[in-house]
């Protein structure tokens, strides 16, 4: 057994179900100290963060990542229990094993063999870690980039190691995410019996012309790197549970997923626009969980893209689809962050798992992405 995948192992056997880290940092924590890393711990409501450092000079890379994870779900639909690791026609199954802990584990080893190899290199290493990220994201990395700040600490090259590869492993790196802009919609009416609709006002058949002109509108046209922006409702309740009621107030649920060509202020004002325009008593609740973040072409999507060749022989996509992630927040103080993990065809799922001979090769790529960065002179 490799000891990247002794250490994936390791994680895994961790229940740490979002925001519980369960141990899982101070196993990492533990390797990194002996590596020579400064370690800085930050606990908050729940949730456990670290920051590690090794070296002052630039250029600083990071690597970023969560130790939490999503709850398994139903236990008697999984073929292994999803907390004790299991190898199986050449897969390593268990809740986390893509979603993120096989990164951490690579993370965690390429780092020592880099620093085995290359005790004299240039530049510094560091790891940003939390076990907010699959939760409600609000004191987890945003914590860590909130210290990073306030002592202008710049970090130059980030990787975050989420599971970005589609249908082979190597194939997909994101260069950036579309932000992510939600909002509960409340339409007022005047509530009544069915029979006598002078008396009523339904808020149900006042919304439904609204709806359709937001359905049918187009945000933006997208740009070289993201597709146009999504407007998508994911849910509508209004009603009393009669069928002989007309109802006071009816709910809509929406969400934008939307890219570097609009702001999220600019798109409520067109929303709120537009329900001003069909003359509607309503509220709006917004809720922006993240503004899209890009990091255009360049040197670190090259080192990655060469890193991924090297290793797998196939040149990847660079994309920004899929929901979001830390990234966002790391591009505060980072000017270049790119994603790149495993296969994602399993993750949140029943049988989580990922590939046993990916798990060393994710190995390989991180490590030669820090010896074209700390090597280059």
């Amino acid at each position: 057994m490799s000891k990247t995948l002794e250490l994936a192992k390791a994680l895994i056997a961790k229940a740490s179900i979002t925001p519980d880290d369960n141990g899982c940092q101070e196993l990492l924590a533990d390797r990194l100290k002996l590596l020579g890393f400064d370690i800085e711990t930050i606990h908050q409501n729940g949730v456990t963060n670290f920051y590690a450092r090794k070296g002052k000079e630039s250029p600083l890379v990071v690597f970023a990542g969560h130790t939490d994870v999503v709850p398994p779900g139903p236990l008697d639909l999984w073929d292994s229990d999803p907390f004790v690791p299991t190898e199986k026609d050449g897969k390593l199954f268990g809740r986390g094993a893509a979603d993120m802990k096989s990164s951490l584990a690579a993370f965690i080893t390429s780092i020592e063999d880099f620093l085995l190899q290359f005790p004299t290199h240039q530049g510094s290493i560091g790891l940003l870690i939390t076990s907010d990220e699959e939760g409600v994201a609000t004191d987890g990395t945003v914590r860590i980039v909130e210290m990073l700040k306030k002592r202008n600490e710049i970090i130059d090259y980030c990787i975050v190691g989420e599971p970005t590869s589609n249908n082979k492993f190597g194939d997909t790196i994101k260069n950036g995410r579309r932000g992510s802009l939600s909002a509960k919609l409340t339409v007022k009416g005047i509530q009544g019996h069915i029979a006598y609709p002078e008396k009523v006002k339904n808020p149900i058949h006042q919304i439904v012309p609204a709806l359709d002109t937001l359905v049918k509108t187009t945000w933006d046209n997208g740009n070289e790197y993201f597709p146009e922006t999504s407007w998508q409702v994911s849910n509508i309740n209004g009603g009393t549970g009669a069928t002989n009621m007309v109802p006071g107030y009816v709910e809509v649920l929406f969400n934008f997923r939307y890219s570097t060509s609009n702001t999220a202020e600019d798109l409520k004002s067109k929303v709120e626009n537009v329900l001003k325009d069909y003359n509607l008593d309503f509220a709006i609740d917004w809720s922006h969980s993240g503004k899209p973040y890009l990091t255009e072409k360049g040197y670190l999507v090259d080192v990655l893209s060469e890193s991924i060749n090297h290793v797998t022989n196939i040149i990847p996509e660079i994309s920004t689809t899929g929901g979001t992630s830390d990234g966002r927040f790391i591009a505060d103080i980072c000017n270049q962050v790119v994603e790149f993990g495993p296969l994602n065809e399993s993750i949140h799922k029943i049988n989580e798992h990922v590939h046993l001979d990916h798990v060393n090769k994710l190995k390989q790529i991180y490590q030669k992405a820090l010896e074209k960065i700390l090597l280059k002179n």
